[in-house]
């Protein structure tokens, strides 16, 4: 919901009588967010009239939160671009990325990206936020990012990733045949000494989990390789292409990470599906993407 101002605005009814602080806390309200809220220029109206966080609210009250309006970061230039939008209510967007664009800017790829676009969009429609990246995808991979429209309903997402809540799933191509029907990768990931941009395995990194289901062997051209579906359990960089290398089984196309270009000219990576509760709802969404061309060929050897 929105105000005059289009403002990101959520109004509630208080169920019983309770500091306003720990109604809007249960409502998954941040202390942050209330931070923004009080200096950044927001409200917080109890029955139209505003109120701090130490007001009193009784059953039967509405609640309004007019969040601040957000501005984007200095480095993020607003263009126009095509975006393939599959999904977009007042929360989030849902994007379907093409291999070889850029999710942000980065050194190699200071425009053209997702974000970009996205920021341009916002312009264009006059919405009051930066861009929030839920769920970001390496160049080279495709398929489907969640995007969201306000610092608050990022918070939510994030806390659904956190819990394993959010459901993502990737179709994968991965160098020689895997036997195994199903595997787990568990094993904590870190930056690779000397490198900005390599990650390996390694016991001091950070924790990360990939679930894995084998779906089919093929040989192309001398080269071995097997579909995989992954399931990711946490977000770490680069997470599928490192385990996939640990596994011994490097992504087709992923040089970086020990793969060949001899059938494909890019990690062999794709996200199918997400899902998650919708953070204003509570609906269950998914959303899913078909393989890319370059991929479907890989299934036709």
């Amino acid at each position: 919901m929105k105000t005059q101002s289009n403002r990101f605005t959520l109004n509630f009814i208080v169920e019983e009588q309770v500091l306003l602080r720990e109604f809007l806390h249960a409502k998954g309200i941040s202390k942050r967010t209330l931070t923004a809220v009080k200096y950044d220029g927001g409200q917080l109206l109890v029955n139209e009239t505003e109120q701090t966080v130490r007001h009193i609210v009784r059953a039967g009250d509405t609640v309004t939160v007019q969040f601040p309006e957000e501005q984007p970061s200095d480095g993020l230039i607003p263009e126009s671009g095509t975006l393939n939008i599959l999904y977009e209510d007042e929360a989030i967007i849902i994007i379907d990325k093409p291999a070889g664009q850029g999710t942000i800017p980065s050194r190699d790829h200071p425009a053209g990206t997702i974000a970009n676009y996205i920021a341009g969009k916002f312009l264009k429609e006059k919405v009051p936020s930066t861009v929030h990246i839920v769920t970001r995808l390496d160049t080279d991979t495709s398929g489907l990012i969640c995007i969201a429209k306000n610092r608050h309903i990022h918070h939510l997402l994030s806390e659904q990733i956190q819990e394993t809540g959010f459901y993502r799933n990737y179709i994968a191509f991965a160098e020689g045949h895997i036997v195994e029907n199903e595997f787990v990768i568990e094993q904590p990931i870190g930056r690779k000494d000397g490198s900005i941009i390599e990650r390996i395995v390694r016991q001091d990194g950070q924790y990360a989990r990939t679930d894995g289901k084998t779906l089919g062997h093929y040989e192309l051209h001398g080269s071995r390789f097997t579909s995989v579906s992954l399931e990711l359990h946490t977000g770490r960089t680069h997470q599928i292409r490192v385990h996939m290398q640990w596994l011994g089984h490097p992504l087709v196309g992923d040089d970086l990470y020990g793969g060949s270009r001899k059938l494909v000219n890019r990690q062999a990576l794709h996200c199918a599906t997400i899902g998650f509760r919708h953070p204003l709802t509570g609906t269950k969404l998914v959303f899913n993407s078909e393989l890319p061309i370059d991929l479907k060929k890989l299934t036709q050897s």
